[in-house]
This record gives structure tokens, sequence and C-alpha cells, in this order.
């Protein structure tokens, strides 16, 4: 995303005549495999003065953009995180993208989490080259990498092959194009033989079986539809170090990645949930953009990165602005109400990693950054004002780990809830909620990187600062055991006095019952009038609680007897007198504290089915079953190998559970979770909050 307001060393923005000439590809794989490296190299080989960074890479943690042209076309391309915590981003690099590159690391093994970003790219079905790295290392194999990379991604074949002089890679061979030698020749058979087996002529396999000499030419076109349909995918060994294959993944980039008319557009309705029709990757039809992220730039203000599907998005147009995540997830999203809004368009720039370039408009197919738009939030969308439209946004991971935190000064308090709602708006993987239980702010959040990460943009952009403090879970307290007490009001100080007594009788409900109030009371010891004020009093006493200042729940009140005064008696008096009663009933032999258990379904590779179980019985959890996995990581299938378990664990035991899930399941289990009930807390957890050990 842009940083500053521009550089004058760029050269003038990219202006695609067509989406035919727009390639959008986004850089996808895990951390440390030199992503970032080969986005700079990539951005180094087209942007003249451009330098690519040294060996030396900080961990990406947002989605990054340089436009620039290539070969004549214009190239979108996008940098995504590699950390889980910041899947988030990630998936909203794939939504503006039309084609990926999937970076591996040579001296690495494609492991299970390797194998779960892969299949991040398959849900959505995009075509994809893999681009093998870090082959000058000592451990490095680029052979055996590639064979590996086809047991575990599918129809991989390599396209090229390095040449290693001196521990560094110097070059890079075509198997179709090049120079080849003996050494090349079984890749060779065997990447042509894949692309025979993807041609549409069906007449090719027996020709080349019988012998006859395909011409080079129609292998690279068959080559080139089958990527771009994503059925067929290269692998490019390349050094962004010495530079070698950069070229050759540009040329890849140009000639086989699909253009944005051949990606299929994702659904798009009316605010209400009718059709819309005429939505099509061309300039000329009705406007349709979404807004794939957001930030906020110290010099010019907000700024919207936006991908446009269809119709021209063009400066100081009036656009419409719908947000309505809440009604794709099925819940209200802080940060994201649900909104219909006409706004003007601010000033539109071509983004360029630290600058950006101004432009006028952008068409369908581009991806372009919109000044101060400030009705926008991240996955809004923005359509014509007649004919609105909404874009049903890519899929939303659900934060899971709790963090509370709180202002280190009063000043830092002052300026704390303002930068949270920008952070909120910004970051559709992040919620915030205050708790008047705890009287703690807590966010949720992907992970504990994305947790210092938010700690650092507080500090950072809006010099707030803050500490973490431990996350609390909101208990409840119940009797135990039935007992019956008088609660008696008697103030008499001139004038009106206070006089209220009444005699309660207390006793538990079964889990969930919540409160039940009973009047008993017979001959009119208590006046009728009076008789709502007692379980007024009883129920405002219970929500704040007796003993340790938790809400009580799970018990029924009964009023049995009292005494009024014909002066002195009232609304008040009796409130007080029904508190009075309930407190002296509360101790620890007639009290239990209750805490919240949550429903649990976690997703894990078979491997590790045995460590999370163990680790769940350490959580004091209760396993209710498994069962083969359909589907994993919010929504991306599998191909087996993976189970669910379902269980109920005390919600207190999953504070830190998604970084221990993440070490338990070497980076492969996912969970969801929601409230079940609320159950007896233990009794030695118990012990300390209620004065002795519960019974």
């Amino acid at each position: 995303m842009a940083k500053t307001p521009g550089r004058s060393d760029l050269p003038a923005a990219p202006n695609p005549a067509s989406p035919q000439d727009i390639r959008n590809v986004v850089l996808v794989g895990p951390g440390g495999a030199g992503k970032t490296a080969l986005f700079e190299a990539l951005v180094a080989a087209r942007v003249p003065g451009q330098r690519a960074g040294g060996t030396d890479h900080v961990r990406t943690t947002r989605l990054t953009v340089a436009s620039f042209e290539s070969g004549g076309l214009t190239v979108n391309l996008l940098d995504t995180p590699g950390y889980p915590d910041f899947v988030g981003d990630l998936r909203a690099g794939l939504r503006a993208a039309d084609a990926a590159v999937f970076v591996v690391s040579g001296a690495d093994d494609v492991d299970r989490p390797v194998s779960l970003l892969w299949r991040e790219c398959a849900a959505v079905g995009m075509p994809r080259a893999v681009v093998v790295t870090h082959l000058d290392q000592p451990r490095a194999d680029f052979a055996t990498t590639v064979d590996t990379c086809r047991r575990t991604f599918g129809d991989v074949r390599a396209t090229h092959w390095p040449v290693i002089a001196d521990g560094a890679v110097r070059d890079v061979v075509g198997l179709l194009t090049g120079e080849t030698s003996a050494e090349h020749e079984d890749a060779r058979a065997a990447l042509i033989e894949s692309v025979i087996e993807e041609s549409e002529d069906v007449t090719l396999l027996d020709r080349y079986l019988e012998g006859e000499t395909i011409d080079t030419e129609s292998l690279l076109a068959d080559l080139r539809t089958a990527i771009a349909q994503g059925t067929f995918f290269p692998v490019v060994p390349v050094s962004p170090t010495t530079g070698a294959g950069v070229d050759e993944l540009l040329r890849l980039v140009e000639q086989a990645f699909p253009d944005p008319t051949r990606h299929p557009l994702p659904a798009v309705t009316t605010p209400a949930g009718g059709a819309v029709t005429g939505v099509a990757c061309d300039p000329s039809q009705p406007l349709v953009a979404e807004v794939v992220r957001t930030t906020t730039d110290p010099y010019i203000g907000r700024l919207s990165l936006v991908r446009v599907f269809s119709g021209t998005l063009r400066v100081d147009e009036p656009v419409h602005v719908s947000g309505h995540l809440g009604d794709f997830v099925g819940h209200e999203v802080a940060g994201h109400p649900s909104h219909d809004d006409d706004e003007r368009v601010g000033p539109l720039a071509s983004p360029f990693l630290d600058g950006h370039r101004p432009r006028g408009t952008a068409i369908a197919g581009d991806i372009a950054l919109v000044s101060k738009l400030t009705r926008a939030e991240t996955s809004d969308t923005l359509s014509s004002c007649d004919r609105p439209a909404v874009v049903a946004p890519w899929l939303l991971p659900e934060p899971q780990l709790p963090v509370a935190i709180r202002a280190a000064t009063k000043s830092d308090e002052d300026k704390l809830a303002g930068a949270l709602a920008r952070l909120v708006a910004e970051d559709v993987t992040m919620r915030m909620e205050h708790s008047s239980e705890t009287e703690q702010v807590v966010l949720w959040t992907m992970g504990q990187a994305h947790v210092d990460d938010l700690i650092e943009q507080l500090a950072d952009r809006y010099g707030v600062t803050v500490t973490a403090e431990p996350y609390r879970t909101a208990l409840r307290e119940t009797f135990v055991r039935r007992c019956s007490v008088q609660g008696r009001h008697v103030k008499q100080s001139g004038g009106h006095g206070q006089y209220a007594v009444c005699s309660l009788e207390i006793e538990p409900l079964p889990r969930g019952a919540g409160f039940e109030f009973v009047d008993k009371v017979v001959g009119g010891a208590v006046p009728r009038q009076f008789i709502p004020s007692v379980e007024k009093g009883a129920r405002h006493q219970l929500e704040k609680g007796l003993l340790t200042g938790h809400p009580v729940v799970d018990v029924r009140v009964t009023l049995t007897d009292g005494k009024a005064h014909s002066v002195d008696s009232s609304d008040v008096a009796f409130q007080t007198a029904a508190a009075l009663a309930l407190k002296e009933a509360a101790n620890a032999s007639t009290m239990a504290l209750l805490e919240p258990i949550d429903r649990v379904d976690i997703t894990i590779a078979d491997e590790y089915l045995g460590a999370v179980m163990s680790d769940l019985r350490g959580r004091r959890g209760q396993v209710l079953g498994t069962e083969p996995a359909d589907t994993m990581n919010d929504g991306v299938l599998t191909e087996g190998g993976w189970t669910v378990v379902h269980a109920e664990v005390p919600q207190a035991e999953l504070s830190r559970y998604p970084i221990d899930l993440r070490s338990v399941s070497h980076g492969t289990g996912s969970f969801v979770r929601e409230p079940a009930r609320h159950d007896l807390l233990p009794a030695d957890k118990a012990k300390d909050l209620l004065g002795r050990a519960a019974p």
C-alpha cells in the first residue's frame, strides 16, 4: 500500500486500454520461502531505477502491491504474507488477483502447512505457477523439490531447469525452448507428455506415441492454454539474488497467465439480495468494484485498494457504497455495520510499493488506489448510484485468540477508542469487544504475531501505547443448596422512615433455567403493590452478583412471608430488603461458580490426532466424537487424511488455544467454537474466589 503522496522518480502510471492488457498476479507461499525477495526482483526487472532489496527481508504482514508495465501489458503484482496469522491479507490478495505464483524453498520440505496454502489457491480456482527459490543453499535439490511438489500438488512439471555454478543459480534452461542436454532429457520428455495430455487435440497423443515429432510452437500453445485454465502448473527455478529465471517467469506471466476476462467474477446481487444483470469484465458495463484493503496514509488520509470487476471507476464520479458483511457471515461484524451510502470518488492512483502515480480512471479488471473514501471499508462494494450492487465477500477467517489490552496512560486512554475503531474497520480478521463484566477491552485476533502487529500499529500510527494483560472469562454464580433467609431493612431518622421485611426461600434450578420468582405470601403480610418490588430488588442484586461480582443464574427465589408498615414501607425499602436477604444467604457453602463451556470443532491432519486428543484432556475437555473431514480451514477442500474432533472445553482453557494448537499440530490444525453452556467450576479453581473449597 502507498506510504507517501508520490515519487517523482517513478514512470507514469500504466494505462491499459482493455482488460486483455492486464495481468493480476499474487505471490503466495510460506514464510521464509523468499516471496518478498522475488517480488522486489520482478519489479526491479521492469521498472528502471528500481533496485531489489538485500538478502535480509522483514516478515511481510500486509498485502503489498506494485503496478508496472511488462511486455506491453500492465502487471499488478501483489505480495501476500506467508504467516498464518495474516491469512486475511492472503485471501484479500487472492480476491484481487487472477493467477498466482506459488513460491516454495528448494531447501525446505513441502509440508502440510505448505499444502494448505496450495489449497487456499485451489479453493478459489486460481491458475498457478510454482517458483522454486533458495537453490543456492547446501540442502537444495531442484529435481527432488519438483517431485515432491508433484506428489503434493498434482499436475506439476518443470518447464525450466536451473544452471548452478559455484553454489549459485547462474541461468535457467527452457525445457521446450532452450538448448537442453542429456541431463534434461527425462524432465523434457515428462513435460512433453504432460502437455500432450492437456492438449485439446485428441490426435496429438497417438501421433506422439507413433514417434512423430511435435513442433515446439504447438506444444507451447497447449502449455499456455493449460496454465491459463489452471489444469497444469509449471515449475520455474528463480534466484532473486542473481536474477536467473526472473525474465523467464515474467514472460510466463505475460504469455500464459489469464487476463481478467477469463477469471470468474464473484457473486453479485442487489443490496436486497436480488439478481443483477449486465455485470461483466467490460469497461462499458455498469460499475462493480470491491475494496480489498484499507489503510491510513499519514499524508493523504484513508486509502482504499480497489479491484474493479465491471465498468470503469472515474475520479470525482458519484458511486454507491454498499457494506453488508454481516449478512454473509451470519452476524453483525464490529466495525462493519450494514450500510448503503452515496459518495464521490476521490483521487485515483496506481499503487507502487512506497509511492503511487495519479491516474484518472480504472477500467474493469484493473486494481487502483482510491483516496478519501470515507464511507467505504474493507469488503465493501462500489457500484453505480442508479444500479446498487453487493459483491459476496471472500471467505473470512474467524479470529479465535483473545487478548485484553489497557492504555498505558490517561493520554493513551483518550486516543485508544478512535485508534481501535480504525483498526477494526481496516482489518476484517480482527474483532473488538468491551466486556462490562470483566471490564476489559478484548481484541480477538488470529494469533500472537497478529497481536504484536496490532500493538505496533497502535504505537506507530496512532501514538497509543497499550499493554496486554491476562484475558478473563466471564463466570457466573449459582446456588447449590436450598436455604431460607430474611431480609430486614428498618431505618428511622425523623419524618418518613424505611421499613421492609421479607422472608425468601432460595433453591437451585437446572443449568440454563435462568431466574424464577415465585410469590407464596398469604394473608397480605406483604402488600400486593410491594411484591414486584421484592422481585425487582432480587433481580438487580443477582445481576450484580453476591460473592465475586459475577451474575447469579439458575435460581428460584420464593417470597414466603414479610412485614410492612403503613407509613414507612416503600418500593425502595422492599427492593433493599430483598437484596439484603440474598446477601445473607450467600456464602461458600451455599454457592458455587459456573464457568462457560465452548463447543469446539477441530480439524486436524490424521498424524497429529493423538497429540490433539491428549492436549484436550489436559484442558479438561470432553471429546464428543470424531469424523472424517470434508472441508477444513474455513472451507478449503481436503483430499483425505484429515479428521474433525468435536469436543466441549472450558472457555478459560482456550484463551491460548490458537497458539497451542498450531504447535501441537505443526501448523496444520484449525478450529471453530461457539458457546455451549455454563458448568460448575472445579473446587480447586473456585477455592480462591469463594474463600474456601466449593462443595
